[in-house]
């Protein structure tokens, strides 16, 4: 073959590559970010004469105002009549994000839900190397514009919502009795896994179950944005039956019989988004892992991962861990 002839097959492998390359990313920018889903799950943690309790999952929607078919989208998830709301943090992502969040969640007021807080809660988003977070994640270490939390937090509770930040809190649903532990942003160290145990003890005298031996044994629930291993751990050791978590956007890009490239945390690749079953100490609790709605606006872009609500329905079969 000639020095000429090798050059052009170069040339166009090279070209080839750059077409698929440049496909994907049209793919994952234009289609796939907008490709939104409803994946569902069932968790047997009730107790085995329990009604179901449907619970509605969301995470990460990274709230622009100009979203709207997003907003349209989760206003539409009233459709699978949730017995309860869980929101597992990171709604804003812009500084009138809250606009896109009031008009996303308004129909599910009087909805029993529970939420955690993200960083990007509190902070605007800021432009940042695409590169640096696959190869390390993101740091957490960068301020931006001081988002407006305490409004956030306002609608919120004005939907009948608890903040579940580094407390605990119950509630009665369908006859079950839930007790919910959650922490603030992990990612960012806000996490006070010191204060759950007081916390716990404080809304258990509160609600009085422990003296009413003729109910139900409650059902512990706990919520995080970002599943450390850290956090989920201290889950586990304070009894929680089941996990709800976000942060990880599934990995965001996903590679066909690899997964997800990264967690941006310690969590295991293998975790990035689903149902699974976490492991410490002898004992276990049911881990839901969201692949989140949305991206940051500085990286529109998901592969091989859509945009997901998770509906998880649990309930009284109780066929335990596997």
């Amino acid at each position: 073959m000639t020095t000429a002839g090798g050059a052009r097959i170069a040339g166009s492998v090279l070209a080839t590559l750059g077409a698929a390359a440049l496909g994907a990313f049209a793919w994952g920018a234009l289609v796939e970010r907008n490709r939104f889903t409803v994946r569902r799950d069932s968790v047997p943690v009730l107790d085995p004469a329990a009604r179901p309790v449907t619970v509605l999952h969301l995470s990460d929607l990274h709230m622009a105002p100009w979203q709207t078919a997003k907003q349209e989208w989760i206003r539409s998830l009233t459709d699978y009549e949730p017995d309860l709301v869980v929101l597992t943090g990171d709604l804003l992502g812009h500084e009138r994000g809250l606009e896109g969040v009031q008009r996303a969640l308004e129909p599910f007021h009087g909805i029993p839900g529970v939420f955690v807080h993200g960083s990007n809660d509190y902070f605007a988003p800021a432009a940042k190397n695409p590169f640096r977070y696959l190869m390390a994640g993101s740091s957490g270490d960068k301020e931006s514009a001081r988002l407006d939390t305490r409004s956030l937090d306002d609608f919120l509770e004005s939907l009948g919502w608890l903040n579940l930040d580094n407390t605990a809190r119950a509630m009665s649903i369908n006859g079950s009795r839930l007790e919910f532990l959650g922490v603030n942003d992990a990612h960012r160290n806000w996490d006070r896994l010191d204060k759950l145990p007081g916390a716990l003890d404080e809304m258990r005298e509160n609600v009085g179950w422990q003296d009413d031996r003729d109910g139900p044994e409650p059902v512990t629930i706990g919520l995080t944005h970002a599943p450390y291993q850290r956090v989920l751990n201290s889950f586990v050791n304070h009894s929680a039956d089941v996990i709800f978590a976000g942060h990880t956007h599934g990995g965001q890009v996903q590679v066909p019989g690899f997964g997800a490239l990264v967690t941006n945390c310690d969590l295991p690749r293998e975790y990035a988004n689903g149902l699974h079953v976490w492991h410490h100490a002898f004992n276990a609790a049911y881990l839901e892992v969201s692949a989140g709605i949305g991206t940051s606006i500085y990286a529109p872009v998901r592969f091989a991962c859509p945009p997901e609500a998770v509906v998880v329905t649990l309930t009284g079969d109780d066929f335990g861990y596997s």
